[in-house]
């Protein structure tokens, strides 16, 4: 995890950091806060169906005293994933599913079009670091959450911006989380007092906002925290048997 060294007389850098008001995005901005950083919280109301993240996204935000920017993408007019569409959600997915074949809740080209905005918006802040939390261990297969996408993205963005090309300091997109399990990313929250209780994870909430807890999102949240030895504090569906 970076630490930002800077004297305690100066301003603390700035970092844009991707925001859903999920259980990892959450832990990235309690480590960036950690790490001394002036934290600018980026999130999107893209369509998605559990939009119930984006009021998670803002009361966590306003915990951690950041800086938060809400942008609209209307990614459902797009289509062709799960989360932006009436299409079914994958329910009841093994571990060696959830491995196997990239899912239905694969929104094509997320994360390339979230960190695109981060990083105009790291451009215009002076801001030399992003920070995000994909993650390669316990995930859904996601193909935009490899470590060889961010690396690729970070080659792309010193090419295509002024400030890559002129600036004196590199922009760093960091993914603190990338080869941690759900249960050492939740020991880590919980080590700096994230509350898992005001996060979201679900991919198909009912009407009262409440879990299903049988999507991929769900089961490996309750995977973590039943590996935590901890109870998950999120609010589930009364016919959801927890791990």
């Amino acid at each position: 995890m970076p630490k930002s060294n800077y004297p305690e007389q100066q301003t603390p850098p700035k970092a844009v950091v991707l925001l859903s008001g999920g259980l990892d995005s959450s832990t990235v901005l309690a480590l960036a806060t950690s790490a001394g950083y002036e934290c600018h919280c980026l999130s999107f109301a893209y369509g998605q169906r559990q939009n119930v993240e984006l009021k998670k996204a803002r009361d966590l935000a306003k915990k951690y005293s950041a800086n938060h920017l809400v942008l609209n993408l209307d990614l459902e007019k797009i289509g062709g994933s799960a989360l932006t569409t009436d299409q079914a959600v994958p329910k009841g997915r093994t571990e060696a599913e959830m491995s196997g074949s990239i899912p239905a809740t694969y929104v094509p080209g997320r994360n390339i079009i979230f960190l695109a905005h981060a990083l105009s918006w790291a451009e215009v802040l002076g801001a030399n670091d992003i920070f995000i939390g994909i993650n390669v261990m316990d995930y859904s297969g996601y193909p935009d959450c490899r470590p060889e996408f961010i690396e690729a993205f970070a080659r792309m963005a010193k090419l295509g911006t002024k400030a890559g090309v002129e600036g004196e300091k590199e922009l760093t997109i960091h993914a603190p989380l990338m080869r941690l399990t759900k249960k050492e990313i939740i020991e880590k929250g919980i080590s700096l007092g994230v509350d898992y209780g005001a996060t979201h994870s679900c991919y198909d909430p009912d009407a009262q906002d409440r879990a299903c807890g049988q999507c991929d999102a769900c089961l490996l949240r309750l995977k973590g925290f039943a590996e935590a030895g901890l109870t998950d504090p999120a609010i589930y569906q009364e016919s959801t048997k927890k791990l």
